[in-house]
């Protein structure tokens, strides 16, 4: 055999790294919860959250919550000046959930986008709750937890969010930026009232996801848990789309998302119709002034 065909093959474009981020280091856990997590002894995320033990690794979410969506609710530019020129920061805000009774919001500053969302996502992954759902409405009496069971209450700011349980088949009447937040937490079905500022899209995310919250920290009887078929966290059944491994999470674009704010810019060639006259020059009927010549 010669000394070529002894050579072994150089390795691929994959396996040297390019066209993409490199692979992540192996997880050595660094907390108690992480620790469990890592040696097999919680194998759920409600045991974990029962545990009442911090959650300050993202990894332990990505073990326990395998198909997590994630979505970009607000790309927003800040800037500040010194003595050298201005200085320029992205601030994101992330959703989080798996559509089966876990959501989380996260929000972070970077100099750069990409980083930045994916350090959004990371703190997205350590405010993950379990919520309540059920059949709260008196217009409805399906017995699936598709809605809210009780009235939630969130603020943030000078927005004040309210969800109110809505019967099966209304769907989410509620703003766009709380659409991701509900669907994601596995609510199909609510009534939703603001009050405020709600063009600030930071505080419209955190009123609704505090909303949430309060709702999940409620204590509950047996005799309404029953009536109302109240569940809380995941009941084996997720109402998004199965997650490919790799795929890329969504952008709902924020009012600075990609693009900038209002669409193309000015004077370019989707504003306004045609030019007067058509193509060939002649005077548009009805139009002022004298006609082109020819």
């Amino acid at each position: 055999m010669s000394a070529a065909a002894a050579m072994p093959a150089p390795p691929s474009g994959e396996q040297r790294g390019f066209g993409g981020p490199p692979p992540p280091p192996p997880w050595v856990p660094k907390t108690e919860l992480g620790r469990r997590v890592h040696s097999g002894g919680i194998a759920t995320m409600a045991e974990a959250l029962a545990t009442g033990l911090p959650l300050r690794e993202a990894e332990i979410v990505d073990k326990l919550l395998p198909m997590l969506h994630d979505e970009v609710l607000d790309v927003n530019m800040v800037q500040r000046m010194t003595d050298s020129g201005r200085r320029f920061k992205f601030a994101v805000t992330v959703v989080v959930g798996n559509g089966d009774g876990y959501v989380g919001l996260g929000r972070a500053k970077g100099r750069e986008v990409g980083p930045t969302i994916r350090r959004a996502i990371d703190r997205a992954k350590l405010t993950v709750i379990e919520v309540f759902r059920g059949c709260g409405s008196w217009e409805c009496g399906c017995g699936r937890a598709h809605t809210v069971p009780f009235l939630a209450r969130g603020r943030s700011g000078s927005v004040v969010v309210k969800f109110r349980p809505a019967p099966q088949g209304v769907g989410l009447a509620v703003g766009d930026v709380t659409k991701p937040i509900l669907r994601f937490a596995g609510i199909t079905d609510a009534w939703g009232y603001t009050d405020g500022h709600t063009k600030t899209t930071v505080n419209y995310a955190q009123a609704a996801f505090r909303a949430l919250r309060g709702l999940s920290e409620l204590k509950v009887t047996d005799a309404d848990r029953a009536r109302l078929k109240i569940v809380r966290g995941a009941i084996g059944r997720s109402i998004l789309p199965p997650k490919e491994e790799g795929a890329p999470g969504g952008f709902r674009g924020g009012r600075r998302g990609p693009g900038g704010r209002g669409g193309p810019r000015r004077g370019g060639p989707q504003r306004g119709g045609p030019p007067r006259g058509g193509s060939t020059g002649a005077r548009a009927p009805g139009a002022r002034g004298p006609p082109t010549r020819r």
